[in-house]
């Protein structure tokens, strides 16, 4: 037993030091703390790889081919009076802003590949413009002329073309053969043009069977326009001269998901010509209604400021209650009519999801605005949410009428 036990004394002497070894480690130091880091110095000389383009980036001398962009080349705000010649790889050309006047064919003999040109802020007319030079373009997606001296519409056009902005022109007329030929269009913006009702005689819409976005605002329309297809789901009217909606006119237009009709005449609606399944967002301000009506389910927001509406007769806009089909409705803007008091709270049984509707001031015959005891309804908003709410319209009621002008009569996609 003495040898085993002379045997043991070394392991036990090594079991304590092991034991007080970790006893006294702070474990923290191993993980509470920062970890080790090698400092990283930048080097301004290394550039990012451009991936490699199977053949050479050409770029015209007046412009800029980023290498991290090679199919686009940027010739905007160069004062250029001409366009220079495409390379064959291009495939977004911007030209927008310059002093460019006419477009002819032979800067795009190689721009076999092109699909969005952006001429727009320029000064081109349409007996400038070479005869089917865009046509030409097989793969041209988009096109951006608004802001030049355009008299006519731009036609021949490819049948590629999906987007085409036309607006801030002066086209007075649309051909009847102008916009055949382009079934994959989704896109037309004419707006601050100077199209009347003449325009509609030879149904210049009528076969446009995927345009789902059509802007005709800021022009001298006096009509409801005809015929246009039953694919459109934003249709932009504002700043014409619009007086009456044909009853059941919108029978054909069924997808309509937004509608601008402010800034015109209308007096009257029928009570149904919104009894769209879609439509969210309806903007009616500054017309001559008198009397509101039916609000579709779909309806999110409605605008119907500056007008001439004494009372909301809530159950012509809500006539029953549908407890599984509730109305959507969350945001009503009322100001500047010649409202004397607040709406029914038969409102909140109608349109359950009702949050803001904003009153603001109100034109009552005879004396000066007035404004009702509460200016925009809280309702689920917090102290914070309202008080936003309340800042953003004493911002907007600063505005000067130029400013709305100019908002409202630029497209602007809606979402």
């Amino acid at each position: 037993m003495g040898f085993l036990s002379y045997l043991l004394i070394p392991h036990l002497l090594w079991a304590v030091l092991v034991f007080c070894q970790y006893e006294d480690y702070d474990f923290e130091d191993e993980y509470g703390g920062e970890p080790d880091q090698h400092p990283y110095y930048f080097n301004p000389n290394t550039q990012v790889e451009v991936p490699r383009f199977p053949f050479p980036v050409e770029c015209a001398k007046e412009c800029f081919c980023p290498p991290a962009f090679p199919l686009s080349m940027y010739c905007d705000h160069r004062k250029l009076k001409t366009i220079p010649n495409i390379p064959n790889h291009v495939q977004q050309l911007y030209l927008q802003n310059n002093n460019i006047e006419a477009v002819p064919a032979g800067p795009f003999t190689n721009a076999t590949f092109v699909r969005e040109i952006n001429l727009s802020y320029n000064n081109i007319k349409f007996h400038m413009i070479d005869h089917g030079v865009f046509a030409k373009l097989s793969h041209l997606l988009q096109l951006h002329l608004q802001h030049n001296e355009l008299e006519e519409f731009p036609f021949p056009l490819p049948s590629s073309l999906e987007r085409l902005l036309l607006g801030f022109n002066k086209i007075s007329r649309l051909p009847g053969n102008a916009l055949e030929g382009l079934p994959n269009m989704t896109m037309l913006d004419l707006c601050s043009n100077l199209l009347d009702d003449s325009v509609f005689k030879e149904k210049p819409f009528s076969n446009m069977k995927n345009l789902t976005q059509l802007n005709l605002g800021n022009n001298k329309l006096e009509t409801m326009p005809p015929d246009l297809p039953p694919s459109l789901q934003h249709l932009s009217l504002e700043n014409n001269s619009i007086s009456h909606i044909p009853e059941n006119y919108f029978n054909r237009l069924p997808q309509i998901i937004a509608l601008r009709m402010s800034h015109n005449n209308l007096q009257n609606i029928p009570h149904n010509t919104f009894n769209l399944p879609n439509l969210l967002e309806l903007h009616l301000g500054h017309n001559k209604l008198k009397q509101v009506f039916y609000i579709p389910r779909s309806l999110q927001h409605l605008y119907i400021e500056d007008n001439e509406i004494e009372n909301i007769n809530v159950t012509v806009m809500c006539p029953t209650l549908d407890p599984l089909n509730i109305k959507q409705l969350t945001y009503m803007r009322v100001d500047q009519n010649k409202l004397t008091s607040p709406i029914s709270s038969y409102a909140f049984f109608c349109f359950p999801l009702i949050r803001t509707i904003y009153y603001g001031e109100q034109n009552v015959t005879g004396s000066r605005p007035s404004q009702l005891r509460t200016p925009v309804f809280r309702r689920f908003l917090t102290p914070e949410e309202f008080q936003e709410a309340e800042d953003n319209h004493e911002t907007l009621n600063q505005e000067t009428e130029e400013d709305h002008e100019a908002e409202d009569s630029y497209f602007q996609p809606y979402y």
